[in-house]
């Protein structure tokens, strides 16, 4: 039998920065926003975990077996059969040898459970016919980035905005969102009253507060409480408040800190993890019946460009769906790719997920001159963002320091420490100047500890950052500044030199802010793995004000600016918890359709990049029509002559008959590049509370090159109402070489042996270059098969699920697919890779030798 020695793939660098459709003109480059939007995502080794999924109905699948209602005894009962097949299987596994000792075990939102699995166990279950898949665990991470300075107004132009988001005469009340994020601070101010109960998944017990690194307890987990007050903060400073002031919350805890299987720290969560959550979430009394579930799951944590429909994340979000719970998720932080498949982050791909990417509506932000000197010699002179929330008053002039320099006489890197702002005895290096500090993978933390130390200002050096990028930070109380490393190489080498630069910091200029109302540069582009239109739409994401836990030095208590499309998500999960209330009839699917066909399209950005468009909650609240599913779903063409027929539910939600007409927003230019798109019937009537089909046809026929991607909306407009949007985009994918790289093998020859096997090395999937950036290439699935030197069948060996480009290996042990040695002879190994949505499988074989 062969052992699985990896189950995650080293993912190969993504360029990002790069373009996407549409026009993406006067845009701070992606790279920009790195270690600004969301935690610094460290290498987590998470082990052999696994995630098991069942053919066995869970609750969701029986609930909506029974047309979506059933009585709570009858659903604690489907419940407990659903929890009895998994340890039904556990000892039928532990029969045959193998010992599972499961970690989490579903029932409700998915059937099976997680567990660390003995590598050679992994081709036994996939044989197993009670086994829907054996998917890997991965890593997600927190999708994002005082009172007093908030009260005053001090803030710089663009480091703070408010969110304006609302439905007059609605506040939330009535309605709980689930959040699924790192610990939130409950007994925070902004969010006194709003917090019903709450879960911790990981530590499995119900305080979900936020922790602190066991290694440094200054260092709490932020993210929950933030996106806790952009959904549902109230009473706090200047009147600010979150969209659903009246919301109940039910944070559940499923990301923080924890250590790796290296044995290392560190503020991430894994997707069994987000699964448990899932599950909890519709069940926050774990009765086993979901007549308590949660009206709105807002997932905060995003796993890196795993867009996969059938992940174990993305089946769970749609268990909570058929179980009324609307699932809100973000896109992701990971910026331009494509034009084909792009960054969004999983479990955004999911097409039951409302997917949202993160728009900068900043009016304006400030920028100051800086300038570096060195005696006579004039270093760097220009204008450049104020990163931080604080502007200086009047001109500042101040020697430049920096901190502890290493032996080579180079300033330290990357991984600062507080302690290296000091010296020896202990005194502070930068105390009154200009610290000069390398950005890092964490430019907010770099500041803190540069002020933490006495700094009256502070220079980040490397990519310079975007106008109000750190925001709002209590920690943070000085001006903050970033330029390019070359300038700052030159202002150290004087300081190590023993000379006297310095630095001079102007008064801020406002200035209208360039990008507002386009998308932001970090957020995720679509498409999903399925060729559907990801995110479903976009919301203000760009600092936007909340709490943070902990309390200030004077005990005060603290709120901050965070960035990323988590607080995108948090908006529009406070949005459908306002639309929930104003139209307590709809269910969950509608919700969804509502705020994605109601969404105000963006001009100058494409669809991948916004979906239908911009939040409009106000629109949702008056439709009467619902269309689903809210986007279009053509994956990706390959051939110069192609179609495909798709079908759309249209929903009368109103009390009125409604006669409908159904076109594309585009025909000439769709026309033009050689596309006929339509849809039949094209006119519709639909009576109050039904439904009616309409089939939308893409049909494309090249003389030439295909080209970029194809576009554009489907109205679906009611006489005498508002149009509702459906995105739709059609992109074409180039010659693909093959998923498979060659396979290696460390000994063509060898004894079977389970202590000493040979490795199998090879890459699967593809980083694509395409016309405009980088998209990958994924692989569905992974078949290892042992063949004959006669080439007859001997068995599956293995099988991998959901794989993101990168390097994996087995450890060929000579045994085959039941776990017997091998006969001395020849044989060979042959690997087969499906790509997501349409296409052939790749190929590839190696040949090898027991003695």
């Amino acid at each position: 039998m062969l052992a699985l020695v990896a189950l995650a793939a080293t993912l190969l660098s993504v360029a990002t920065g790069v373009g996407s459709t549409g026009d993406d003109a006067a845009r701070v480059a992606a790279s920009a926003w790195r270690g600004l939007v969301g935690a610094p995502r460290q290498e987590v080794a998470v082990g052999q975990r696994v995630i098991v999924v069942l053919n066995t109905p869970a609750l969701s699948d029986e609930v909506a077996h029974a047309g979506g209602r059933a009585a709570e005894g009858q659903q604690r009962r489907w419940t407990s059969a659903s929890l009895a097949a998994s340890h039904q299987l556990i000892a039928k596994l532990a029969q045959q040898g193998v010992r599972v000792r499961p970690e989490y075990v579903y029932s409700r939102v998915i059937a099976g459970f997680s567990a660390p699995i003995d590598p050679q166990a992994l081709g036994l279950l996939e044989r197993m016919p009670e086994v829907a898949g054996v998917y890997p665990v991965r890593v997600t991470y927190p999708a994002a980035q005082s009172s007093q300075m908030i009260e005053r107004q001090r803030m710089a132009a663009g480091a703070g905005d408010r969110l304006r988001v609302s439905l007059p005469g609605f506040d939330g009340n009535g309605v709980t969102v689930a959040l699924l994020d790192t610990g939130v601070e409950g007994n925070h101010p902004f969010l006194l009253g709003q917090v019903v109960e709450s879960r911790d998944v990981i530590d499995r017990d119900s305080d979900a507060a936020p922790n602190a690194n066991p290694d440094d307890a200054s260092r709490l987990e932020r993210h929950g409480t933030q996106l806790a007050g952009i959904v549902a903060g109230s009473e706090g400073p200047a009147e600010l408040a979150g969209v659903a002031p009246r919301a109940s919350l039910l944070p559940i805890r499923v990301a923080g800190w924890q250590q790796n299987a290296g044995g290392s720290w560190g503020l991430y969560g894994r997707t069994d993890q987000l699964v448990a959550g899932l599950e909890r979430a519709v069940d926050p009394n774990g009765d086993g019946s979901a007549h308590d579930a949660a009206r709105i799951a807002l997932v905060g944590v995003s796993e890196p460009f795993s867009a996969f429909v059938d992940s174990p994340a993305a089946r769970a979000a749609a268990g909570a769906l058929r179980l009324d719970t609307l699932v809100v998720a973000p896109a992701g932080n990971d910026g331009y790719a494509g034009p084909g498949y792009g960054s969004i982050g999983g479990p955004g791909g999911s097409p039951s997920v409302l997917t949202v990417g993160a728009v900068d509506m900043r009016p304006s932000t400030e920028d100051v001159r800086v300038v570096l000197r060195n005696g006579l010699e004039l270093t760097f002179d220009r204008r450049v963002p104020l990163a931080g929330a604080v502007a200086p008053r009047r001109r500042l002039s101040l020697r430049a320091a920096a901190p502890r320099f290493s032996p080579d006489g180079e300033a330290r890197g990357d991984a600062l420490e507080l302690e290296d702002f000091f010296d020896g005895a202990g005194l502070s290096l930068v105390a009154g100047r200009a610290a000069i500090v390398p950005a890092g993978a964490d430019p907010g933390v770099a500041a803190a500890q540069a002020v933490t130390a006495g700094a009256a200002a502070v220079v980040l050096y490397g990519p310079t950052l975007p106008a109000g990028g750190i925001g709002l930070d209590e920690a943070v109380s000085v001006p903050v500044v970033s330029v390019p490393a070359w300038a700052a190489v030159k202002t150290l080498a004087a300081l190590r030199k023993g000379r006297r630069p310095f630095v001079a910091i102007g008064p801020p200029r406002t200035e209208s802010n360039r990008v507002q109302g386009h998308v932001a540069a970090f957020s995720s582009r679509g498409l999903a793995f399925d060729g559907r239109v990801k995110p479903d739409l976009v919301a203000p994401g760009v600092a936007l004000l909340t709490a943070e836990p902990g309390r200030g030095d004077e005990g005060a208590d603290r709120y901050a600016s965070v960035s990323g499309s988590s607080a995108s998500a948090a908006a529009v999960a406070g949005a459908a918890a306002l639309l929930a209330q104003a139209r307590p009839e709809l269910d969950a699917s509608a919700l969804k359709a509502l705020l994605v066909g109601t969404a105000r399209p963006l001009e100058r950005d494409s669809v991948a990049a916004q979906g239908a468009g911009v939040l409009d909650v106000g629109a949702a609240a008056v439709a009467e029509a619902a269309v689903l599913p809210a986007t279009l779903s053509f994956d990706q063409s390959a051939a110069k002559s192609w179609q495909a027929t798709r079908k759309l539910i249209v929903r009368n939600l109103s009390s009125r008959s409604l006669r409908l007409r159904i076109a594309t927003d585009d025909q000439q230019t769709a026309a033009a590049r050689g596309l006929v798109f339509g849809a039949a019937p094209a006119r519709v009537t639909v009576g109050p509370g039904r439904w009616a089909r309409v089939f939308v046809t893409a049909r494309i026929a090249f003389e030439g090159a295909p080209g970029s991607p194809i576009e554009g909306l489907l109205h679906v407009r009611p006489e005498g109402g508002a149009a509702l949007r459906v995105p739709w985009l059609i992109s074409f994918r180039p010659a693909r070489r093959s998923l498979l790289g060659e396979l290696e093998l460390t000994t063509a020859s060898f004894k079977a042996s389970d202590s000493a096997p040979t490795v199998l090395s090879f890459r699967a999937g593809q980083v694509e270059r395409a016309r405009r950036g980088w998209q990958l290439a994924p692989v569905a699935k992974l078949d290892l098969e042992l063949f004959s030197a006669k080439g007859e069948r001997l068995g599956l060996l293995g099988r991998l699920r959901d794989l993101l480009p990168g390097h994996h290996s087995f450890a060929v042990t000579g045994r085959d697919a039941e776990g017997n040695e091998l006969d001395p002879g020849r044989y060979r190994l042959r690997l087969t890779a499906w790509p997501t949505g349409d296409g052939k499988p790749s190929r590839a074989s190696v040949a090898f030798g027991i003695k």
